[in-house]
């Protein structure tokens, strides 16, 4: 009796390591591309800030293109949040960006596509091509800088 037991205990222990080790492999880490392309293509812009949020490294800089409303640099999420995404969230409808393909090479991801939107004050609606630029380490994304045809949206502001 005494085998068997000990046969049981070490069956199930032999099946809680095999099945550990499968759930370890699921939990693989995100690529670069992975996480950039979580902060378009989530079910709604919310879980897109959500992970851009869980992915900011803590001191990341964010460059907004120089002629772009936002120009400037920010650094952290707070100062990104302040004076980029809450900006677009209340002066525009609509504001969104549409990748249209990536490119991944190490630490740095390239997204490019279009901003569409309209100005709420103007209610005139823009599109214009842009291409970012992420930058990433360890996981974290430690950089962003937007390149973007400004004139665009200038116009729909006027």
């Amino acid at each position: 009796m005494v085998v068997s037991i000990n046969y049981v205990k070490s069956t199930n222990l032999l099946i809680a390591i095999l099945l550990l080790g499968g759930c370890v492999n699921n939990n693989k880490k995100m690529t670069n591309l992975e996480i950039v392309k979580s902060t378009y293509e989530g079910k709604d812009s919310e879980e897109n800030g959500e992970n851009i949020q869980k992915y900011l490294a803590s001191n990341a800089t964010w460059t907004e293109a120089k002629g772009f409303p936002y120009a400037g640099t920010y650094i952290g999420f707070e100062e990104i949040a302040e004076n980029v995404f809450a900006r677009l969230a209340s002066e525009w409808i609509d504001y969104k960006f549409t990748p249209e393909d990536y490119v991944a090479n190490d630490n740095k991801v390239i997204a490019y596509g279009t901003y569409t939107g309209a100005y709420k004050k103007t209610k005139k609606s823009f599109t214009a091509r842009v291409v970012h630029l992420w930058k990433l380490k360890d996981g974290k994304i430690i950089s962003f800088e937007q390149f973007v045809d400004s004139k665009p949206v200038i116009n729909a502001m006027k």
